[in-house]
């Protein structure tokens, strides 16, 4: 089956609700959401608490964060959740090309994205900020290096179900996948704005 294909000729509108399947994934994925939200609002709290614990000698927010560099890759990620909003508008008219195409340049900033964070880390530990360098080194690592696993994960399972469209086609089995895997990507696309905003910009001014 091509990558043109459909289920009877024609897809209905919103082919990821045209099942009951498809539509217990959307909500039992909700819900999935809401246990992630519970676990990152967890590290922020933790983040907070240890922002200021930094070792005598040690680099502070103000001296290491490099606000050009971070939001270039902020760009970067909001750009790929408006790519991901068309996808799935593309996937509603049932132009599955454009859908496939919207899919590939998603995968392509979060990989640019990604790029970005490894070096902005790599900087960091050569600056003498490392995971064990004090509370404050910890917890900015295990929160945005927390992140950074579920945008790494998120390439992957979207570049999955690229190939899968690829050899089925798009259908009311592959089409919720498609949903739950985009509204994942908006979810880590609005917690980056919390640690943009929460980490390094509170982080610069102090």
């Amino acid at each position: 089956m091509s990558a043109h294909s459909h289920v009877d000729g024609q897809l209905p509108h919103e082919p990821e609700k045209a099942t009951l399947e498809g539509r217990n994934k959307v909500l039992g994925f909700w819900l999935f959401l809401g246990g992630e939200t519970v676990l990152f609002g967890t590290l922020f709290s933790a983040f907070l608490a240890l922002r200021d614990q930094v070792g005598d000698g040690n680099p502070t927010s103000q001296e290491l964060f490099q606000l050009p560099l971070v939001a270039a890759a902020t760009f970067i990620l909001l750009t790929s959740s408006l790519t991901s909003v068309f996808a799935i508008q593309a996937m509603h008219t049932n132009r599955v090309k454009s859908m496939l195409n919207w899919l590939i340049l998603t995968v392509l900033l979060g990989a640019g994205f990604l790029g970005l964070e490894i070096y902005e880390f790599y900087h960091y530990v050569h600056e003498g900020h490392g995971f064990t360098t004090s509370a404050f080194s910890s917890s900015f690592y295990t929160l945005v290096g927390f992140h950074g696993a579920h945008v790494a994960f998120g390439v992957f399972w979207i570049t999955m179900l690229i190939v899968q469209t690829f050899r089925k086609g798009l259908n009311t089995t592959t089409a919720p996948k498609i949903y739950v895997a985009g509204m994942y990507w908006h979810f880590i696309d609005v917690v980056w704005v919390f640690i943009f905003t929460v980490v390094y910009l509170m982080g610069k001014v102090g």
